[in-house]
């Protein structure tokens, strides 16, 4: 009795927890299903972004090797080409070594020719340089004494023709000077007998002063040892000196330093020769005439200076 009930509780509480256990596994199975559920559809989304992901990859291996294959084009192009320039340039290189070598031997037979005529001729060649430096300073001896001569011959006709000319200048002036004078003695007597207040005429008087001052100007360059020389710078003074008496006066001016003040109308002319910072008259080209004090002519001078 006892073993009878042991085994009817046992038997009881045996059933009590496997119905207790299978409530458990089925819920645990539900629970299952969910995750496994959850898990397909994470497995789905999964799956759908690695194609998604894969598609991509193969169209950027699609144009990768499009450009890989392109460049290997270029590439075996470039390659070609480069091989061609390579066999162009080795082409060019062998032509232009042996046109170098060929150059080099052309040139070193011509200068063992050429060292040998030299060795043949050296002694034709120092004959032939002697006897034309020999015959050059002859020829320049001649020609130093023929030049020298005539240089001589020259100048000494200069100097005859320029003394020459020079006294008929004189010759000239003097016969000049004698005309000039007569008028002056005609026109004082021309005066005689006319009233004092009619208004005078210079204009005979001017012309001869300009005359005298020309005159005296070119003696003052001319060989004093010209014929005629004294006598006319004598009579060109005299002439001057006889003005005064008709109250004119011709002042010198030659000599003179010289002022922008001055009434004259001056040309200057740079002097190395006189004082640095003078100014002087050099040469009257005409000169100041006065009449009774008053001037009725201004000089026209050249005035050298030296700044």
């Amino acid at each position: 009795m006892k073993k009878l009930l042991l085994i009817s509780l046992f038997l009881g509480a045996t059933n009590l927890l496997a119905q207790q256990s299978d409530s458990t596994i089925v819920k645990e199975i539900q629970s299952l299903r969910t995750e496994v559920k959850q898990q397909g559809q994470d497995i789905l989304r999964v799956y759908g972004e690695l194609d998604k992901e894969y598609r991509t990859y193969r169209q950027v291996r699609n144009q990768f090797n499009d450009t890989v294959r392109k460049q290997r084009k270029t590439i075996d192009s470039l390659s070609n080409i480069l091989n061609r320039n390579n066999i162009e340039l080795a082409s060019v290189n062998n032509d232009l070594t042996g046109k170098i070598q060929k150059a080099d031997t052309d040139a070193k037979n011509s200068i063992s020719e050429l060292d040998e005529n030299l060795s043949k001729n050296r002694n034709f060649w120092i004959i032939g340089t002697l006897i034309l430096l020999v015959l050059g300073g002859v020829i320049y001896w001649l020609l130093s004494k023929r030049i020298s001569s005539s240089k001589t011959d020259v100048e000494s006709q200069i100097k005859k023709t320029k003394a020459s000319l020079e006294e008929e200048s004189v010759k000239l002036d003097s016969k000049l000077m004698e005309v000039l004078d007569t008028q002056l003695k005609l026109k004082d007597l021309s005066q005689i007998g006319k009233p004092e207040d009619e208004k005078k005429d210079h204009s005979l008087v001017v012309k001869v002063a300009d005359e005298v001052t020309r005159i005296l100007m070119n003696l003052e360059v001319m060989d004093k040892n010209i014929k005629g020389y004294k006598h006319l710078k004598k009579y060109s003074e005299s002439i001057l000196d006889n003005l005064k008496a008709y109250g004119y006066e011709i002042p010198q001016l030659t000599g003179q330093n010289y002022n922008s003040g001055m009434n004259m109308v001056a040309t200057m002319e740079s002097d190395d020769s006189i004082e640095e910072g003078k100014e002087i008259i050099k040469r009257i080209i005409k000169p100041q005439i006065n009449y009774n004090g008053k001037m009725i002519q201004a000089a026209k001078v050249i005035v050298a200076y030296n700044e």
